[in-house]
Order: structure tokens, then sequence, then C-alpha cells
């Protein structure tokens, strides 16, 4: 049975939170603010962490950097902000998903699960569906001066390492193993992210914080091309 920490100051949400997921399976434990999230994380290890932004005592990206300095538990942010570049701000911080609230327990559910399931922890017990197929190895590639090793979960450009969040590497490295060809972005969800029914959001955030770090702009690719109506491609600048 996954556990789960949820981490939420409002009682009524967190105890909403709390049945949702018990009823989906999950042993689920509790914090009201952040300094209480870094206690249960350090004394007690979880499966997952569900963290609200909104914490009475830390600013919730402060709590989820000092979670990321004592344990690679995978966080799910809970999140009423929407602006994009706080999103890309949360996902750099080491968060592997976040959800906008209000968001239904059904959503809460599927992401959680595909967030244990990329990060290599059972799916909860009366979870749907099959397990996923064994993903198809991928193997070190080059394209112009990127290169990326996902063996050793590395990735260079022009000699020096980029420092990229765990699903921005994912995408890349699935990238640089398809590169000249396009890739739709609901086939980025279902082979990286292992779940068809996210929206596209998803994929633009965290390709938007990566051609940042590849030094583009989408008015200005390098890498990453984009093809209208199609999908993403990545290729060797010319």
């Amino acid at each position: 049975m996954p556990s789960v920490l949820v981490v939420e100051d409002d009682p009524s949400i967190r105890q909403s939170l709390i049945e949702v997921l018990a009823e989906h399976g999950y042993a689920v434990r509790s914090a009201a603010d952040g300094f209480g999230a870094l206690r249960e994380v350090t004394q007690t290890p979880v499966d997952a962490v569900v963290l609200d932004l909104g914490l009475p005592d830390l600013d919730g990206g402060d709590a989820l950097r000092m979670i990321r300095g004592i344990s690679s538990v995978p966080v799910l942010v809970a999140t009423a902000r929407d602006d994009e570049s706080e999103i890309i701000k949360i996902l750099n911080a080491g968060a592997d998903d976040y959800l906008v609230k209000p968001f239904s327990g059904g959503q809460l559910v599927a992401r959680l699960s595909a967030v244990l399931r990329r990060t290599s922890h059972a799916p909860p017990v009366g979870g749907a569906g099959a397990p996923a197929a064994a993903a198809e190895p991928l193997r070190a590639t080059v394209v112009g001066e990127l290169a990326v090793d996902p063996a050793a979960r590395t990735a260079y450009l022009a000699g020096r390492e980029l420092r990229l969040t765990r699903r921005e590497f994912d995408l890349l490295a699935f990238l640089a193993h398809h590169s000249g060809q396009v890739v739709s972005k609901r086939r980025l969800l279902t082979e990286v992210w292992r779940e068809p029914y996210v929206d596209d959001q998803t994929v633009d955030v965290h390709l938007s914080s990566l051609r940042r770090k590849l030094g583009e702009r989408a008015a200005a690719p390098r890498y990453l091309l984009t093809v209208r109506g199609v999908g993403i491609k990545l290729v060797a600048p010319r």
C-alpha cells in the first residue's frame, strides 16, 4: 500500500484529500505546515508528497526546496497559482507534477498514480488499468552540441552540464532518442509522463523551461522546433 503525505493547512481540504486518497488504497499521513512536513519526511519515509503552496509558516516553494534537500520523494504540488512563470519555478525547484486548484478527487488520484509509476513506485491498490508496458531503453545521443546520456542521467550543451529537473531530463532524453522525428504532445504524455489523460499544458510548461535552459525561445528555436498542429522535434541547429 503506497504511503502519501498530504501537506495542507486548510482542515476541510486536508480531510477531503485524506478521504479521497484512502478510498483509493493509499496509506495517508498529513501535516498542516511546512516544518511539520519536513519532520514527517525525515522521520518516516513516504512514497509521495502532495504539497500545498499556501502554508502558514513557509512558502510552499521554500518547503519544496527543503524537502528536495533531504529526500528524492516524488512531490505533487497542489496550488491555486496558475501563472506559467510560477509553475515553471515550482517545477525547477524539483516538483514532479502540479495541480491547479480547484481539482477533482479523480484528477488528484490519476496524477498521483502517474507520478508513482514514473518514479518506479507501485501503483495504488485497486488502481484502474493494467500496468504500463516497459519503456524502450534510451541510448546516449548526440545532436549538434547537445549530448544526452539516459543511463547517467546527464545532459551537456557545448560541454556545459545542463541543470534539469527530473521531468525535463526525461522529456529531453525522449526527444533526443527520436531526434529528427516530429513527436506529438499526446505521445509525450503517453510515453514520457505515461499518463495520456493529462492536458497538453503540462508539456508546454516543461518545453518552455527546457527551451530556456537550451538558450532559445519558441520564436527563435535552435534545437526544439514546433511543427504547428503536429508536435515537436529535436534537431541539430543549422
